[in-house]
């Protein structure tokens, strides 16, 4: 097994929560977009702009302190199971889950923020 194949067992599920997040926030929003004048829904959407830029804070970071903590022997990995690309001393693989974090934890939050028409009143925001 390379950690590529380990990294697809994660990242797998990651990208089907982040697809049925999508779906469920475009529902969300969908009575604004055809011109519905119903009020809009408050519950949590999806940005990418969001994620982008923590996607880009994350994986600098990730960079950084792989590479460190490689350096001085904290870890290895077994080079029979990298592709052989590296970013400084920490394979490419290294990157992955770093990668699904920074999607899965936002599509989770949207998923189970419940819509304004499932929330009680007393849930209700003012």
């Amino acid at each position: 097994m390379t950690y590529w194949t380990l990294n697809a067992i994660f990242l797998i599920p990651v990208a089907i929560v982040a697809v049925a997040a999508v779906v469920s926030s475009r529902r969300r929003t969908g009575a604004s977009a055809t011109g519905s004048t119903a009020a809009p829904d408050t519950a949590a959407t999806l940005s990418w702009r969001a994620i982008g830029l923590s996607a880009i804070i994350l994986l600098a970071l990730t960079a950084v302190f792989d590479n460190l903590m490689i350096r001085l022997g904290f870890f290895g990995y077994n080079p029979e199971w990298i592709s052989g690309v590296f970013v400084g001393v920490a394979p490419l693989e290294d990157f992955a889950y770093p990668l699904a974090a920074v999607v899965l934890l936002p599509a989770l939050w949207t998923l189970f923020t419940p819509s304004s028409s499932t929330r009680s009143p007393e849930q209700a925001r003012p």
